[in-house]
This record gives structure tokens, C-alpha cells and sequence, in this order.
């Protein structure tokens, strides 16, 4: 799987400071892409989307 061109997004609940720690999230065709916004070249997890939405759904 290629996340070359992914457009990634952070919260909008980050407040930007150099010491942030939040997570990316990119939408993919099937799949939701997650990864540590401090390290963007590091591992990415990559979940089902609907799966995704189930996890969201329930964190709230």
C-alpha cells in the first residue's frame, strides 16, 4: 500500500505547540492511515475504515 499523496490532518483540538503529542489521520479508499505526528516518516497503522469509525464512535 502506497500513502504516497496522502493528505494528512491533525485534530483541530491540537494546539500547535512544538510539544504536541497528537496523532495524524489520512482517509484512504478502504482504510484510515494513523501515525505520531512527531515522527511523519515513522510506522503508520492502517485500519478498515469502518473499523475506524466503530473505535471513534465508541471513544466518545
Amino acid at each position: 500500500m502506497s500513502l504516497e499523496g496522502a493528505r494528512w490532518r491533525k485534530s483541530s483540538y491540537t494546539n500547535g505547540g512544538g510539544d504536541a503529542q497528537c496523532v495524524e489521520l489520512a482517509r484512504l479508499d478502504r482504510e484510515t492511515a494513523v501515525r505520531d505526528s512527531k515522527q511523519p516518516g515513522g510506522p503508520v497503522l492502517v485500519f478498515p475504515a469502518r473499523a475506524f469509525r466503530v473505535f471513534v464512535a465508541g471513544v466518545r
